[in-house]
């Protein structure tokens, strides 16, 4: 299974839910589902703007457990 690494990386960056819903110009509940893994889809542009506002590649988001 495919999981997202989010909270992790927003973890090892000292960065909060908060920060990432302003970085993206997004809102809580989309952040909320991607930190906690419980989002069923991801667009790229999501991923494109998460590696940008974490400055990390595509793969540091992923992980397969």
């Amino acid at each position: 299974m495919i999981s997202m690494r989010i909270q992790e990386l927003l973890d090892s960056k000292k960065k909060t839910r908060y920060w990432l819903v302003k970085s993206l110009e997004s809102n809580y509940e989309t952040v909320n589902r991607l930190c906690d893994n419980t989002s069923a889809a991801i667009y790229l542009e999501t991923i494109e703007k998460l590696c940008a506002v974490l400055d990390c590649e595509p793969n540091d988001l992923f992980s397969l457990r």
